[in-house]
């Protein structure tokens, strides 16, 4: 996968334990082009790499804006961001990708963010507004002290319901707040957020009859073998000539990175899409949260850092 290389011209306290980072290009030079709800990967001190969305105007080539939460629960990514980076600070990047695209043509949108999952939203948020399109935002967070980006979410002017747990009483009535309204044909709804939430958005609009529903996760939900998914196969790599075996005791995450295969891998649970890698031959047992349910049964691509394999034999193009 291309990587670039940028450095950090700004880090600004944006809220309660959440940093945002402005990474421009080198002198002279523009950013690659991006979509609202896109992402990239980081490249972080001390060779861990983790996703993160961009939060800024899609149609800026100056810069890309991060907002990334101290996570209490971090595997050592967020932790980096807010203890190791530094103004002038030289970074290594990926090329955006979008796993959460907005319908720019819809009739109207409603955009949800949950704390952090503030940034792809607001990203959105900035590109209807310079379509002149219709939406509308839901704001929840557990205080304001705790939430991103409402000073520029708020100069929009777009109608938002805001929503602050301590000033409210508690949780919000999330099916309820999408509940009252009336929709227009071909609304599309936009969630992201912490996974308690997005599992009560998404069962809420399945219930309301919302079809048009997408989401973005930051962390994946676990997804169990299939049935029919080997705990043994052979692995052959059409590119380098390889061929391993996987086996009880490993899985093919593991054996990539035991051979160096050229793959890169990210958020290694299933949700950046970072190790997407076409399938030449053989039935994978998909356990992703980026690829669409007719995207898995062409089996034309997998995860490979989350996914397993229904056949005895797996050709990847690698």
């Amino acid at each position: 996968m291309s990587t670039l290389q940028v450095w950090v011209h700004t880090l600004r306290h944006e809220a309660q334990d959440i940093i945002g980072i402005e990474l421009r290009p080198k002198a002279g030079e523009n950013l690659p082009p991006f979509e609202a709800g896109a992402h990239i990967d980081l490249h972080l001190p001390g060779g861990l790499v983790r996703s993160y969305s961009l939060a800024n105007d899609s149609r800026e080539r100056h810069r890309y804006v991060l907002g990334v939460l101290k996570d209490k629960a971090s595997r050592g990514g967020s932790r980096s961001v807010h203890e190791q980076l530094r103004i002038g600070m030289t970074l290594t990047i990926s090329m955006p990708r979008n796993n959460f695209p907005l319908q720019e043509g819809a009739s109207h949108s409603v955009l949800i963010a949950g704390g952090i999952g503030v940034t792809p939203i607001l990203s959105m948020a900035k590109r209807l507004k310079a379509l002149n399109a219709s939406f509308e935002v839901i704001y929840l967070a557990r205080s304001r002290q705790a939430a991103a980006f409402t000073e520029e979410l708020g100069n929009l002017h777009t109608p938002t319901h805001w929503h602050f747990d301590d000033e409210a009483g508690g949780p919000p009535d999330l099916r309820a707040l999408l509940a009252n309204r009336t929709p227009l044909a071909n609304t599309h709804y936009y969630a992201c957020g912490p996974a308690a939430m997005l599992n009560v958005f998404e069962q809420s609009c399945s219930d309301l009859g919302y079809a048009l529903a997408h989401i973005e996760r930051f962390a994946a939900v676990q997804t169990q073998a299939a049935t029919d998914s080997r705990t043994q196969f052979t692995v052959e790599l059409r590119k380098s000539g390889k061929t391993f075996d996987v086996t009880p005791d490993t899985s093919l995450h593991k054996k990539l990175i035991e051979i160096k295969a050229n793959v890169p891998f990210s958020c290694e649970e299933g949700i950046c899409g970072s190790c997407e890698t076409r399938v030449l031959e053989g039935t994978p047992d998909h356990r992703d949260m980026v690829l669409s349910s007719a995207e898995q049964a062409s089996n034309q691509a997998m995860m490979v850092c989350v996914s397993g394999c229904k056949s005895e034999r797996l050709v990847l193009d690698l």
